[in-house]
């Protein structure tokens, strides 16, 4: 042994015709690999992972928003078709009451001609007389 060796260690001579490189003394690694993450690093990380939440929630009020329009068209386009047939049906009732206003004018002129001309002639004629 070699002086000025600490007890527990072998000296070897390490040289470059060495046979036998499996006498170098290995370290353990210790027991956690130290971390490199520098704080600007982490607050990228943090603001990357709000910004993909922030995305996801973004999607999210989208495909609701999508699906509420899609329900509110359909709905406006049922309260159309609704309006179109309403207005279908007051044309048709505008029509029929022309209609029945038209005859209550030819009844009223008839009932002129026939009934009220002829008493109102008779009369006349009866105090013409005397």
């Amino acid at each position: 042994m070699l002086q000025g060796t600490p007890v527990g260690l072998e000296s070897v001579p390490m040289s470059e015709n060495s046979a036998d490189a499996s006498e170098v003394v290995k370290f353990e690694p210790k027991g956690q690999a130290r971390r490199y993450d520098t704080p600007v690093e982490e607050a990228g990380q943090a603001i990357v992972a709000k910004i993909r939440r922030a995305s996801e929630l973004a999607n999210e009020t989208c495909d609701r928003a999508m699906k509420l329009a899609h329900k509110l068209s359909l709905e406006l386009r049922a309260a159309e078709d609704r309006i179109n047939q309403l207005e279908a049906e007051v044309q048709l009732f505008r029509d029929r009451a022309a209609r029945a206003e038209g005859w209550l004018q030819t009844i009223y002129k008839e009932i002129e001609e026939k009934l009220i001309a002829p008493r109102s002639a008779s009369g006349a004629e009866q105090k013409s007389l005397p």
